[in-house]
C-alpha cells in the first residue's frame, strides 16, 4: 500500500522505472551519501574531520559533535598530503594551499573540503571536481567585518594615521607634514559589487562620498537600491578619488592593476585592497607610488602571505599595511566557524550545500541512465507554460455566456497600458481603458505609489463589477515576446478568475 502513491505518480508522469542500484550507488557515492565500509569502518562509523587552521570555539564544537576532530596547525605540504589520506572533510583558512597533489594523496576518501571564509583561490576547484570532493566556504559570516575594515583603512589614508603615529611615537612633532583631505565629496570607486562591495558603498556614502562601481555581474537594480551607479571600467578608475578592491582572484582578475591601468588613473588617487593580493601587480604599484600616480595605498592582502621582510612595497612610507585582519573581529570569527561547521556537517549528510562552489562530476554511465529526465521536465514545462497562458486568456477566449465578456461587442473590450514615460519597475504606472461609448460613463479610482507614480483603473457602467476580493492592482495581460516590458501571467491569472466569479454573479441577478 505504500507503493501505491510513487507507482501512481509514476505511471501518470510517464517516468521511467530509475536507475539500475549500481548507478544509483555511484551517484550516492559522489554525493557523499555512501562511504566505502572499509573507510567508514576505520573510523568507528563517525566521520573523521581535519582543521588546519585555527576555528572558533562554537564551531569546534559543533563538529566534534557530529565527527572525530584533528585540530593540526601549521602543517607542512608533505604532513598534509600524509594526513588528508586518513580524514573525510577538511576544514581551511586562506593560509593553506589545498593543490592537486592534496586531492591525489587522499586516494578518494576526502569528499569535503571547507573553506572557513569568501575567497576559494587556496583550493583547486578543478581538481576538487574530478576528485568528487565537493568544495564549500562561508561566505556571509565575515561580510560586513571586511567592509568596516575597508572603510577604516580609508580613514586612515585619508587623515595619515598610521605615519603619525609612528612619527610621534619616535619623539616627533610633525603636524604640518600630515595634512590629510576631507572624504566629503569625494569619490569612491568599488571595484566589486559582490557581498563586501555593497556594505562598503553603503558606508562610504554615509560619510558623505559619491560612489560609484564596476562590476560585469552586478545588477543596475541592485546597485541603484543603494544609491550607487554601476560604471565602466575605465570611467570608474578615471574619476575616482579612492579606489576600493572587492574582486575575487581569478584568472581574468590576476594583475588587472598593473601600469596600464595607473597610468589612466587620476593623479593622486589613493588605493585600498582587502580583497586579494593578486589582482594587484605590486611591482606596478611601487613605480606609481614613486611617481606619484598612487598618492597612498593601504594593503590588507598581498600577492605573497606574509610578505618578505624585506618588502619595498611594505617599507614604504606612503603605504599603510595590516596583516590580512579583513574578516578578524570577534563576531565574524565565530559566525564564520559556524557556518563553515554546518555546511560540512550537511556535505558529509548528504544535504544539498547552499554554499558549495563546485559540483563533484558523475560518471557518464550514471548520465547516460539519465538523459530521459532533461528532455522531460522540458516537455513538462512546455505543458505549464500553455496551461498558463490558456487560464489567462481562457476569459477573453470563451464563447460562454458565464464568462461575462461574449455578450459584448469588441470595441468595449478592455485595453492595459503603461505610461512609457516612466522607467520600469514592479509599481510602474498601469492604466486600464475601454473604448467610448454613449451609454456608458467612465469611473476612475487612483492609488498612489510610492515607488512609481500611480496607478489608475477605469471601468464603465457595462463593465463587470469590482468585487471585494479584486486587487486594486493588476498587471497587463497584452504582453507578447516583442513588448519591452514583462508581465506577470499569474497575477493576471488571479484577477480575471475573481473578475470573472464577480461577472457570473452579476450576470444571474440582472442578466446580460
Amino acid at each position: 500500500m505504500a507503493l501505491a502513491t510513487p507507482l501512481r505518480l509514476r505511471r501518470h508522469l510517464l517516468l521511467p522505472a530509475g536507475p539500475s542500484p549500481a548507478t544509483h550507488r555511484a551517484l550516492s557515492l559522489r554525493r557523499g551519501r555512501l562511504l566505502p565500509a572499509s573507510l567508514s569502518a576505520a573510523a568507528g562509523g563517525r566521520p573523521t574531520v581535519l582543521v588546519t587552521e585555527t576555528l572558533g570555539s562554537a564551531g569546534l564544537d559543533l563538529l566534534r559533535a557530529f565527527a572525530n576532530v584533528d585540530c593540526s596547525y601549521e602543517l607542512t605540504a608533505e604532513e598534509l598530503r600524509a594526513k588528508v589520506s586518513l580524514v573525510d572533510a577538511l576544514v581551511v583558512r586562506s593560509g593553506t594551499q589545498v593543490t592537486r597533489e592534496v586531492f591525489e594523496a587522499a586516494r578518494g576518501r576526502l569528499r569535503v573540503v571547507g573553506r572557513a571564509g569568501v575567497g576559494i583561490d587556496n583550493v583547486d576547484l578543478q581538481a576538487a571536481t574530478e576528485a568528487g570532493c565537493l568544495v564549500v566556504n562561508a561566505p556571509t559570516a565575515n561580510t560586513v567585518a571586511a567592509a568596516e575594515h575597508a572603510v577604516a583603512l580609508l580613514a586612515a589614508v585619508a587623515r595619515n594615521i598610521a605615519p603619525a603615529d609612528a612619527s610621534l611615537k619616535a619623539g616627533k612633532w610633525q603636524r604640518g607634514k600630515y595634512v590629510g583631505v576631507t572624504l566629503v565629496g569625494k569619490t569612491l570607486a568599488v571595484m566589486g559589487f559582490g557581498k563586501v562591495g555593497p556594505e562598503v558603498a553603503r558606508r562610504a556614502r554615509g560619510l558623505g562620498m559619491d560612489v560609484v562601481a564596476h562590476d560585469p555581474y552586478a545588477a543596475a537594480d541592485r546597485a541603484r537600491a543603494v544609491g550607487v551607479d554601476l560604471v565602466s571600467f575605465d570611467e570608474a578608475i578615471s574619476t575616482a578619488d579612492f579606489i576600493s578592491l572587492h574582486m575575487p582572484l581569478t584568472p581574468s582578475t590576476a594583475k588587472l592593476f598593473n601600469d596600464e591601468t595607473f597610468a589612466r588613473m587620476r593623479k593622486g588617487v589613493r588605493i585600498i585592497n582587502v580583497s586579494r593580493g593578486g589582482v594587484v601587480d605590486e611591482e606596478a604599484l611601487l613605480r606609481a607610488l614613486d611617481n606619484g600616480t598612487v598618492s597612498q595605498a593601504a594593503l590588507d592582502v598581498f600577492t605573497e602571505e606574509p610578505p618578505p621582510r624585506d618588502s619595498k612595497l611594505v617599507q614604504h612610507e606612503n603605504v599603510t599595511v595590516t596583516p590580512h585582519l579583513g574578516a578578524s573581529t570577534i563576531e565574524a570569527q565565530e559566525g564564520v566557524a559556524l557556518e563553515i561547521a554546518e555546511a560540512v556537517i550537511g556535505a558529509l549528510r548528504g544535504d544539498l550545500a547552499a554554499t558549495a562552489v563546485n559540483a563533484p562530476m558523475v560518471p557518464a554511465e550514471c548520465i547516460a541512465s539519465h538523459r530521459f529526465y532533461p528532455s522531460y521536465l522540458h516537455t513538462l514545462s512546455l505543458r505549464r507554460s500553455w496551461a498558463g497562458w490558456w487560464c489567462s486568456w481562457w476569459p477573453l477566449a470563451a464563447g460562454s455566456k458565464a464568462s461575462g465578456w461574449s455578450t459584448r461587442p469588441p470595441e468595449t473590450l478592455t485595453t492595459w497600458t503603461r505610461d512609457s514615460s516612466a522607467p520600469w519597475s514592479p509599481r510602474a504606472s498601469w492604466s486600464r481603458s475601454r473604448a467610448p461609448s454613449s451609454t456608458s460613463s467612465t469611473r476612475t479610482t487612483s492609488r498612489s505609489s510610492e515607488a512609481s507614480g500611480s496607478w489608475r483603473r477605469g471601468s464603465s457602467s457595462t463593465a463587470r463589477p469590482r468585487s471585494r476580493s479584486t486587487p486594486s492592482r493588476s498587471i497587463s495581460p497584452t504582453w507578447s515576446p516583442s513588448s519591452p516590458e514583462p508581465c506577470p501571467t499569474r497575477a493576471t491569472s488571479a484577477w480575471r478568475a475573481r473578475s470573472g466569479t464577480a461577472a457570473r454573479r452579476t450576470s444571474r441577478s440582472s442578466g446580460p
